[in-house]
């Protein structure tokens, strides 16, 4: 594969964010090269009306498909406030009793997203809370019961996707009985393959079994599957566990790989490359320029030198434009661009 072939699947590969309310120069300058991807946080928001423009922005910067995406969980993690016209929701703990409260949920923040322009949302966390002494997942979770957290983000998540959001099940394989927090450290697990299949696995499976759209990777190590490097960057846990034995075929992509349980012991662009390698189809790299062109390069460079993983990157781009045209099947059109609304 040449250079320039195999950088634009590297960048089609790619999901970043950025600071600020207007799209800054070196993001354009991605989307422009081959970006489709875009996540955005409440740093890049001030007006629904500045919102709205802003994702506008991005598609024409594009000049093609490009997924808009946040994470609007419910909760503490809600990017987007009710004064741009967002319903806050309480957290999923609150709604995990019934199926029918989290199809609601996920209905409602399809309609709320897609009317911004919208068309991926990371949720549900589909995790089992099983340690209260957990410091970053708790009450995102539906339950402590694996049975009422596959019933409820079954539903949120055919809910959701019905009304033209695609959804994102994490953290693959389980960030809920962690004592760590990802974002600061590298949570590790003992749990023998018994106890993830009766746990941890089964909300996956019946997200899997719901059509999620894609799902996102845990910056956890697993003893029992891969002793050696964190589940977003092992082969075992993504090829061997999600894509054989779960038999899931969508998207997969991994948590942020500026999360310091990655970023402090890793290259960005060797672990963005590990990931895919093991199996992830995009690489999410929320705030830095650097080291989102570090992830290109890193990238482009091992497809020129390998077949197989060029070969493995088109197939990677190819799930990827399937996920852009599940999010398009009804056309984004921000309703607010010029208008006044604050």
């Amino acid at each position: 594969m040449d250079l320039a072939s195999a950088r634009r699947l590297a960048a089609n590969c790619l999901c970043i964010g950025f600071e600020g309310h207007e799209l800054p120069g070196g993001a354009r300058e991605l989307l422009s090269s081959g970006v489709r991807n875009v996540i955005l946080f409440s740093r890049n928001v001030r007006t629904r009306e500045q919102l709205t423009r802003l994702i506008g922005d991005i598609h024409d910067a594009a000049q093609g498909p490009v997924i808009v995406s946040v994470d609007q969980e419910g909760g503490r993690v809600q990017r987007l406030g009710q004064s741009i016209g967002v319903m806050q929701l309480p957290p999923m703990r609150t709604v995990g009793a019934a199926a029918a409260a989290a199809a609601a949920a996920g209905a409602q923040l399809a309609r709320d997203l897609r009317a911004l322009g919208f068309s991926l949302d990371f949720a549900p966390v589909v995790d089992v809370d099983t340690n209260p002494a957990n410091p970053v997942i708790g009450d995102r979770s539906f339950s402590n019961d694996p049975a009422i957290v596959a019933q409820c983000a079954a539903a949120f998540i055919t809910s959701m996707q019905s009304g033209g959001v695609a959804a994102c099940a994490k953290h693959f394989p389980g960030h809920g009985d962690t004592s760590q927090d990802s974002h600061l450290e590298l949570p590790r697990l003992p749990h023998a393959m018994d106890r993830l299949r009766a746990i941890e696995l089964p909300p996956f499976t019946a997200a899997i079994n719901a059509g999620v759209a894609c799902i996102m990777t845990a910056h956890v190590m697993f003893e029992a599957i891969d002793p050696d490097v964190p589940a977003t960057m092992s082969r075992q846990v993504l090829s061997g566990l999600l894509r054989g034995e779960l038999g899931y075929d969508g998207v997969i992509i991994t948590d942020c790989l500026e999360m310091q349980a990655i970023a402090d012991r890793y290259d960005i662009g060797e672990a963005a490359l590990q990931s895919m390698q093991a199996g992830a189809d995009l690489a999410l790299c929320c705030h830095t320029l650097d080291r989102q062109r570090s992830i290109i390069e890193r990238v482009a460079a091992e497809a020129t030198r390998s077949t197989t993983f060029a070969s493995q990157l088109a197939d990677s781009a190819t799930r990827v434009a399937g996920l852009h045209r599940f999010a398009s099947a009804r056309p984004v059109t921000p309703t607010c661009r010029g208008c006044s609304v604050a």
